[in-house]
């Protein structure tokens, strides 16, 4: 585990909200026994009703969120508590709960803020968790994301690994098979041509994990999917079920997206009806 000392996030305040779901970090529903993927998405089928939007829309719409005063690391408080909840129901749909430890691989931006965060409730839920940092830096590039990995090491139950280089990762795939499920957070709707070392890397683990029969849950889309074309990058992460949020994103509903993604679960994360008029 990294050395490095202990940051807890600083609080954060509510934000209004489209509509009367309970959001992700307050809902009681997501605290008790986990609710497996049909139960998780028909409770937040409001949010998978809405019309689908293009990954520069959402880009948009949570931007537009930030400056109208909600704040960012709220915003990736919620998405990471409804990525614990989709890792929980994934686990339960597959019978795998109680049979290994769950490895995130968490990339340099916000996505894999949302991972830190994930893992950071999945420890306290009482699961055996170890986050992958796949960057050449020591910490996430976006302040919540390098807020919430430092958060981590303050977290019983929770691994921190840095793998700088694709040998890291490489090493890190022995006994992947091990692992109850594998979380990709590595990038999410910023993805722009070839992926670069060490992203490269963790995606073929991610790859190597699924094919040993470990399931893959991935945020906001498989890396590198385009959540506006659908189209995919080679490598390409194959996950059994995404978890993306706000509304419903055009490219996982192409004929790509819907065989790489797997199942989709839509979560409402909070963002503003006027900070999202489309």
């Amino acid at each position: 585990m990294l050395a490095m000392s202990p940051a807890a996030p600083p609080p954060v305040s509510r934000a209004p909200v489209p509509d009367d779901t309970p959001l992700p970090a307050d809902d009681p529903a997501l605290r008790g026994e986990p609710l497996d993927l049909d139960a998780l998405a028909a409770h937040w089928h409001e949010a998978g009703s809405r019309s689908p939007m293009t990954g520069e829309e959402m880009r948009g719409a949570d931007h537009k969120a930030q400056l109208m005063g909600t704040p960012g690391r709220w915003l990736m408080e919620q998405a990471g508590a409804a990525t614990a909840a989709a890792v929980r129901g994934l686990l339960e749909t597959t019978g795998r709960a109680g049979k290994g430890l769950v490895l995130v691989l968490v990339g340099p931006g916000n996505n894999g803020g949302d991972g830190c965060v994930a893992a950071r409730l999945l420890a306290r839920g009482g699961l055996r968790v170890v986050v992958v940092l796949v960057s050449g830096e020591t910490r996430p590039g976006t302040p919540d994301a390098a807020r919430n990995w430092d958060a981590l090491a303050a977290v019983p139950g929770v691994e921190r690994i840095h793998a700088a280089q694709s040998r890291d990762l490489q090493m890190l795939g022995q006994g992947v098979e091990k692992a109850s499920v594998v979380v990709d957070a590595l990038l999410g709707t910023g993805v722009r041509g070839e992926l670069r070392e060490p992203i490269r890397s963790a995606v073929e683990l991610a790859r190597r994990a699924r094919a040993a029969g470990v399931p893959v849950l991935a945020v906001d889309t498989p890396t590198a999917l385009d959540l506006t074309s659908g189209d995919p990058s080679d490598p390409v992460v194959r996950a059994d079920a995404t978890i993306t949020f706000h509304r419903p994103k055009v490219g996982l509903r192409t004929r790509n997206g819907r065989a790489l993604a797997g199942r989709v679960l839509v979560a409402p994360i909070g963002i503003p009806v006027d900070a999202d008029r489309t």
